[in-house]
């Protein structure tokens, strides 16, 4: 029997610790895990985590950070202690993901047409004309199902009293899906014996079920649809996720240059046998880059006349031009609201507390309570912008008081959560570090949640940023039925 050693000093301070209890002792969902990690000592955990890393670099599994000199690919960070979630908790989360998301489209589609959530006063006007993600060229467009996010990830945390709540809602091109299914992957070969004795719910349908959602959106159902990913190409950071998508799904990867839109304002696909009609795309382009007729004028990535042909129905785009006005975080804190108006419903997962810096009073909260409060600009990813005031400097305090102030529109202001922690194997010990949790939706004919998903992790000790392009990393996240 191997010793404690790996646990020595490992305190999960004031954040609830998703393995250990306030006690210290393992979690009734994670004996199991816990019983198990105490038979090995660090030189097998290392060996563990070797294999782990052989395995990444064997399936060529990347990310890249643009801020990197050259931005030369990295191995996917992973650390190998999973994170555990009972299902009964998982299937409130469902629940409340597919309302989140069904509520999102209703707005979305709202704010592109009869704009009655604004008419009925419960949200201002100018919070859309002024968000950067509203495409007035989407006005009176009607997509399939009334689904203009097909794909969302939105991001959860746990904070200190188990509360699992909603951070924010990614709805333009939201990433992580591959990693997800790669961390089952990588796990499988590094605890295999482990797996074997838990009911561990599958992650690897996620391509079937994102397949059938996009054939459900194709505008010739009688036919079989074409279906293309659209890629920037192997210079973007996600390159691996559309690849890897494509293969899985047995659909074609192409960029901008392999497509053309013709008079007849369809889009066709450049193969050595000719030209082939394209039904449906899945695009991981941004929509300023989708169309250099209708947006960016010198864009190299998109498709000429793609606007065209996606007004005219003879293309579907998942997701759809447009539906990043949702993805504002101005617009998160309005939500809930969203699901009573559209749903009539409660909504079943919270979100967290958010200020808004377009409404002077509560402006005046966060300039007075800077030091405390997390700010986000409204319309950044990947950890971006952000300021997390108990780790600011008095400079960066300074800083984002005078940003705030000028651009009050594009800030909002959160509670410092302690996000839950997971033990995490760092120098050879076992050590908690703060996580949190991004699940994938897909919404088109049917809705579906991915069992967990991407659980990002991060790497660095107190840091609550888990963005990989900030320094973090994932764990395979692991959704245990204790009912069968």
């Amino acid at each position: 029997m191997a010793t404690t050693s790996l646990w020595d000093n490992y305190q999960a301070d004031k954040a609830y610790d998703e393995m250990l209890d306030p006690q210290g002792n393992a979690r009734a969902l994670c004996a199991s895990l816990g019983q198990y990690l105490q038979t090995l000592d660090s030189d097998a955990l290392k060996g563990r985590r070797n294999a782990a890393d052989a395995a990444i670099l064997e399936m060529g599994i990347t990310f890249t950070v643009y801020s990197d000199k050259g931005n030369i690919d990295r191995a996917w960070p992973f650390d190998i202690i999973p994170r555990l979630i009972e299902h009964q908790e998982w299937k409130k989360i469902e629940a409340g993901l597919q309302q989140r998301l069904k509520a999102l489209n209703c707005f979305i589609d709202d704010v592109y047409n009869e704009q009655s959530i604004i008419k009925d006063g419960l949200l201002p006007a100018e919070l859309i004309h002024s968000s950067s993600n509203f495409r007035k060229e989407c006005i009176g467009m009607k997509p399939k199902f009334g689904s203009w996010a097909n794909i969302c990830g939105s991001d959860l945390v746990r904070a200190g009293d188990g509360t699992m709540y909603v951070l924010e809602d990614n709805l333009r091109v939201p990433s992580g899906v591959s990693y997800m299914i790669a961390n089952r992957v990588i796990t499988k070969r590094v605890f295999p014996e482990l797996l074997q004795n838990l009911n561990i719910m599958p992650v690897d349908a996620y391509p079937m079920k994102l397949l059938e959602m996009l054939l459900s959106l194709a505008p010739r159902p009688e036919s079989t649809p074409q279906i293309a990913v659209l890629t920037p190409g192997i210079y973007n950071s996600a390159y691996f996720e559309h690849a890897f998508l494509a293969q899985q799904m047995g659909v074609e990867l192409v960029e901008g240059c392999d497509l053309v839109v013709k008079a007849d304002d369809c889009v066709y696909m450049r193969t050595i046998k000719g030209l082939e009609k394209v039904d449906v795309i899945y695009r991981r382009i941004d929509d300023l880059f989708l169309d250099p007729e209708v947006f960016h004028k010198d864009s190299m990535l998109g498709v000429k006349g793609l606007m065209r042909a996606w007004k005219a129905g003879n293309v579907a785009l998942a997701n759809a031009p447009g539906a990043g006005v949702a993805d504002d975080k101005v617009i998160y804190a309005y939500v809930p609201e969203m699901i009573r108006y559209y749903l009539n419903e409660e909504p079943i997962l919270p979100n967290v507390p958010t200020y808004l810096c377009s409404e002077p009073e509560q402006l005046n909260y966060v300039l007075e309570h800077l030091a405390e409060l997390v700010v986000k600009p409204a319309n950044e990813s990947g950890g971006y912008g952000m300021l997390i005031g108990p780790h600011a400097s008095k400079k960066e305090l300074k800083e984002f008081h005078k940003l705030i102030q000028q651009h009050p529109r594009n800030y909002i202001a959160q509670p410092t959560l302690a996000l839950s922690t997971c033990p995490t194997l760092c120098n050879d010990k076992l050590e908690p570090r703060h996580i949190d949790l991004r699940p994938f939706i897909l919404q088109g004919e049917h809705s579906f949640v991915t069992a967990g998903g991407l659980t990002r992790v991060a790497l660095r000790a107190g840091s609550l940023v888990v963005n990989s392009s900030q320094g973090g990393g994932s764990k395979d996240t692991w959704i245990i039925n204790t009912e069968q």
